[in-house]
């Protein structure tokens, strides 16, 4: 079983799901279960779909691939859910592209210090992304202040708060219904070699 809740099977879903698991598809050709299990209500998943490419691909966003799928991990991390950090993870290793690198970060995930491995400008950004997670009340303007004096702009800063934002959904929403990763393809960039999307 994929989830605690059924996912309608796809060769007997209706118009409305066609359509929505269509909209869904992931580059491999397949839908994740992670919008499949949305499958009883078909416009939930055409609205995360369209979050989701919005938040992660859209190709007026200005932060680094790498640096968006870090803070994504980052916050599936302090969120515990094994679904999302398996998935972007892989997908922010792959766009690392350094082993030894990439192990220093997933070392700061569990130390919550990037000093060694991140400049000062990122290593603010997962510092917001820390605090927007675990004490959300606690936002002060500042916050935002701290990431303008390390060369951020406005728009930078708004697609790392909409990529924690969109984590902060997406982790509650797969561990509330128990998600697996079971018959999915791992990563976005998965047997994509050559593609630099």
């Amino acid at each position: 079983m994929n989830a605690w809740i059924e996912i309608p099977r796809e060769d007997t879903a209706g118009p409305e799901l066609k359509s929505a698991l269509a909209q869904a598809q992931t580059p491999h050709g397949t839908v994740d279960n992670v919008m499949r299990v949305h499958g009883l209500r078909p416009a939930t998943m055409v609205g995360h779909v369209e979050l989701y490419r919005a938040v992660l691909h859209n190709d007026a966003n200005t932060l680094p691939v790498w640096l968006q799928e870090t803070i994504g991990s980052y916050v599936a991390h302090l969120n515990g859910c094994a679904y999302s950090y398996a998935n972007h993870w892989a997908n922010a290793r792959h766009k690392i592209a350094d082993d030894e690198r990439a192990d220093r970060i997933e070392r700061g995930f569990k130390s919550g210090t990037f000093d060694d491995v991140l400049d000062a400008a990122c290593g603010a950004l997962l510092n917001y992304a820390e605090k927007l997670t675990r004490r959300p009340a606690m936002m002060i303007e500042s916050d935002v202040a701290v990431l303008r004096s390390h060369g951020w702009d406005d728009g930078q800063i708004l697609e790392a708060n909409q990529i924690i934002a969109y984590f902060a959904y997406v982790t509650r929403h797969l561990n509330g219904l128990g998600v697996t990763t079971a018959g999915d393809v791992i990563g976005y960039y998965a047997d994509r070699e050559g593609c630099d999307m």
